[in-house]
């Protein structure tokens, strides 16, 4: 019987299979109708992802007008890829670097003093590889002050980085990272605590 068993389980296995062509996300809502996203898609082609360094104020306008929540004192560099400002929250004093990618499909909050180097990417969905549908995943990500992402580092969905934790270069974080804690690896693990000596 437990022959039968494992030969009809095997047959299963083999016939389960990833099926694209029956991928459906229409129960995704963007947020947003399509004027509004074509109308980011060409701002966001001319005024963020554009490699000449153009004023951050005018980029903080822009992100303002198309519904992000946007502090003061945010300097944003060439090359950055944000996929919908309106499901954006950014605090005071935000450092984004070049080629940073904010692939937010759900919402992102970045607090206050956070510093995104280049080339980080936060990433808010993923697909359910157990299904053959490949069906879509979203989790909001949020990284509270003080935060550090470092340079070609990712932030995986769902995941809260606690205030004045780092995620030392080159790192994926699949897990939340507690405060003032350094993080480093993939997947990134706690290696020490952040001390900061001088006192303003």
């Amino acid at each position: 019987m437990s022959c039968i068993f494992y030969l009809a389980s095997l047959i299963l296995l083999l016939d389960t299979k990833m099926r694209l062509d029956l991928y459906n996300n229409s129960s995704y809502n963007t947020g947003a109708g399509i004027l509004k996203r074509l109308l980011w898609f060409i701002v966001n082609v001319l005024f963020f992802q554009n490699p000449l360094n153009l004023s951050s104020g005018l980029k903080v306008l822009l992100l303002r007008i198309f519904g992000a929540k946007v502090g003061n004192g945010v300097n944003i560099k060439p090359s950055v890829n944000i996929k919908y400002p309106w499901l954006l929250e950014i605090g005071n004093h935000v450092w984004i670097g070049e080629c940073v990618w904010i692939d937010n499909l759900v919402k992102i909050t970045i607090g206050n003093h956070v510093c995104l180097s280049q080339g980080a990417m936060l990433l808010t969905g993923s697909h359910d590889y157990k299904s053959s549908r490949f069906e879509l995943i979203t989790k909001e990500i949020v990284l509270e002050d003080g935060v550090w992402i470092g340079a070609k580092s990712i932030v995986c969905p769902g995941i809260v980085c606690k205030t004045h934790s780092i995620l030392a270069v080159n790192s994926v974080a699949t897990q939340h990272m507690d405060e003032y804690g350094i993080y480093q690896g993939n997947p990134a693990l706690w290696k020490r605590q952040r001390v900061i000596t001088d006192l303003v």
